[in-house]
């Protein structure tokens, strides 16, 4: 049974959230920890690459990503990889939060609003992610376990472009979200079908195919890299100025 409605809002994590891939992140940590070589982080970056600059149609592309996706988690067991994720999270994840966005999914938190991960990383690490920042919870790809071990394959479809869709309508249904009322947050054209579903999308940091479907739209666009951007040229500029002023100012 449905609980009572309300407003919910799904953000993307990779480079609407975090800068950077959470996926090679977590096979970076990995690989630093000697679990594979030099020559498996580079197919996967590779395969990465390809992912992150194609559209939902080619799923071909999708299958090689997932299958180095696959690869990373398994044979080894839930709790090593928990423990292992919690540390990448401090190492890699937490210093590469946008702070602009999670401010926003912080003000949908104060507003009494839910505020829910949907990524295409494995569904441990968003969980990861999404309890370190004190969100509601985290929809991901889900890894297949048998005896506590990862098997290496997954547990349903990559969580890509459409299935996005799919996975926010099934849990509006569970627990009473009204969709056309809920936000949406993505910096990836490939993700329209899940910026589609909602009444209230938005584009953060997003690539060139977005911004121009986000004008077009009307919709909201947060670019934190121009800030970024700005504060890394201005931030010595408006330093010295203070200094200047300093010098320059009477001594009393």
């Amino acid at each position: 049974m449905a609980l009572t409605s309300q407003r919910a809002a799904f953000f993307d994590v990779d480079n609407t959230l975090v800068r950077g891939s959470t996926l090679y992140f977590l096979g970076r940590g990995m690989y630093q920890r000697g679990f594979f070589t030099k020559a498996d982080i580079s197919r996967f970056v590779v395969a990465n690459i390809r992912f992150r600059m194609t559209g939902t149609e080619k799923q071909e592309v999708i299958a090689k990503f997932q299958k180095a996706a696959q690869d990373f988690i398994g044979g080894h067991s839930v709790t090593e990889i928990k423990k292992i994720g919690e540390e990448i999270y401090d190492e890699f994840v937490s210093p590469k939060i946008w702070q602009g966005t999670f401010e926003i999914a912080k003000s949908h938190l104060d507003q009494g609003e839910e505020v829910w991960l949907v990524t295409a990383a494995p569904q441990d690490m968003a969980n990861i992610i999404s309890q370190r920042l004190g969100f509601t919870g985290a929809l991901g790809s889900k890894a297949h376990i048998e005896n506590g071990i990862y098997t290496g394959s997954l547990d349903g479809k990559l969580l890509h472009g459409t299935e996005k869709a799919i996975a926010i309508k099934k849990l509006s249904e569970e627990r009473g979200f009204d969709l056309a009322e809920c936000f949406g947050y993505s910096d990836s054209h490939n993700d329209m079908p899940l910026l589609q579903a909602v009444g209230k999308p938005s584009a953060i940091n997003p690539d060139a195919v977005l911004r121009i479907r986000a004008l077009a739209e009307g919709w909201p666009i947060h670019d934190f890299r121009r800030a970024r951007f700005l504060n890394r040229l201005l931030g010595p500029a408006v330093s010295r100025l203070a200094a200047l002023a300093a010098l320059l100012s009477p001594r009393r």
